[in-house]
């Protein structure tokens, strides 16, 4: 009878995402949650693929292999792994359509991150390398290691998309590159980017640092440039200006949208993104969440909380929190704050950190750490701690 019992109390948890953000979820309940309840997580694809060290991979210094580790490993961990497409989500029921197959949830966690959409410019896909991808990654760097001479150009193709210090990151390690085999002298860095300005969100200062980085390194910045087309025969991009820039390797970030099944089931709010409580990361829906590049969460100055990982993984945290919590019977206490850290590579195995409040009012209170070989170490262990004790 009491087995009974417990089998009646047993809730289910259902993590939308492999990404960061779904694998710190689903690993805190498991860790925080007695075994009678399940913790169901979904991704379309079977692997996990470590975004932060794309930037790796694209230069050499990384093997697709090294980054990528298989979601089925989490099963030893206790997490029910599924892998299928999500193709419709019911938040007031809490059921997903699961290729084809209806799963129901108790909690769910909406965390898809966001979708990238290189056909949404004109030739952008032809013409060029998307870095946030890796098959992107792995094809920048064999075109790189091809490049005796030439323009590269790193390209950013909307004003808001996900790591906001990626490109810039991107095209110091592009330079690095070229110094380590002699080539810089020959090849030509710069970029052109749709934002005004570099991590605009963090503050003047900290873009104005990022800005000196690229000077320092000889690597012009063209900000306030909105790619309209590339001609990928011709190799020239055409921006809303009228200017053109010709470019001899692409390297490009693209533009972002919310995954079509959040668009698709009514789950966006007019911001295209999902709306949630910016402590909670509640949804209007009782029981659902959502964390990470999925949401959309307005700050004091106008603007909305970068899409980072370091977000989704402190986001994650609380929401498991919350949740275990909510099944135990008690207050729903974790709150998320709007702190967050990051780490730029400028290349030479060196990086810097910003770090700061982002729910600062009125703006927020970032700063950011010279460059130095200790932060490019932070990185180094984030990444193998992730890779080896995660998954």
């Amino acid at each position: 009878m009491k087995g009974d019992d417990q089998m009646a109390d047993s809730k289910t948890v259902l993590i939308l995402g492999g990404g960061v953000g779904g694998i710190a979820t689903a690993r805190a309940l498991r860790t925080r949650l007695p075994k009678a309840h399940r913790v169901v997580l979904v991704d379309r694809e079977p692997d996990h693929v470590f975004a932060p060290s794309l930037l790796w991979l694209m230069v050499g210094q990384r093997t697709a292999g090294a980054i990528t580790r298989p979601l089925a490993r989490l099963a030893r961990k206790g997490i029910d792994v599924r892998v299928g497409t999500v193709e419709h989500i019911d938040p007031d029921r809490r059921t997903v359509t699961v290729s084809g197959e209806e799963l129901a949830a108790d909690y769910l966690v909406i965390t898809l991150g966001a979708d990238l959409s290189p056909e949404s410019i004109p030739g952008l896909a032809e013409a060029g390398h998307n870095f946030y991808s890796r098959s992107g990654a792995e094809s920048l760097w064999t075109a790189l290691r091809d490049l005796r001479a030439g323009r590269v150009v790193v390209l950013t193709a909307a004003p808001a998309y996900k790591c906001p210090a990626a490109p810039y990151e991107g095209a110091m390690l592009i330079d690095g590159w070229c110094r380590k085999q002699g080539r810089r002298d020959a090849v030509q860095v710069e970029v052109y980017a749709a934002e005004p300005a570099p991590m605009g969100v963090a503050g003047p200062h900290v873009s104005s640092a990022v800005t000196q980085l690229l000077a320092a390194k000889g690597i012009p910045y063209h900000p306030g440039h909105q790619v309209t087309s590339v001609d990928a025969d011709r190799k020239r991009l055409t921006f809303a200006s009228g200017v053109q820039a010709g470019f001899d390797l692409l390297a490009y970030v693209p533009p972002h949208r919310a995954p079509a099944v959040i668009r698709d089931s009514g789950l966006a709010s007019e911001s295209g993104w999902m709306s949630v409580d910016r402590h909670t990361l509640q949804t209007k829906w009782p029981n659902v969440y959502a964390i990470g590049d999925v949401v959309s969460i307005p700050l004091a100055l106008g603007k909305p909380l970068p899409k980072a990982g370091v977000f989704a993984h402190s986001q994650a945290k609380v929401v498991a929190g919350n949740i275990a919590h909510a099944i135990a019977g008690q207050p729903q206490s974790a709150r998320f704050d709007g702190h967050g850290a990051c780490f730029i590579e400028i290349g030479g195995g060196k990086a810097g950190m910003g770090s700061g409040d982002f729910y600062a009012e009125p703006k927020p209170e970032v700063t950011l750490r010279p460059p130095g070989r200790r932060w490019h170490l932070g990185k180094v262990w984030v990444e193998k701690s992730w890779l080896y004790t995660k998954l």
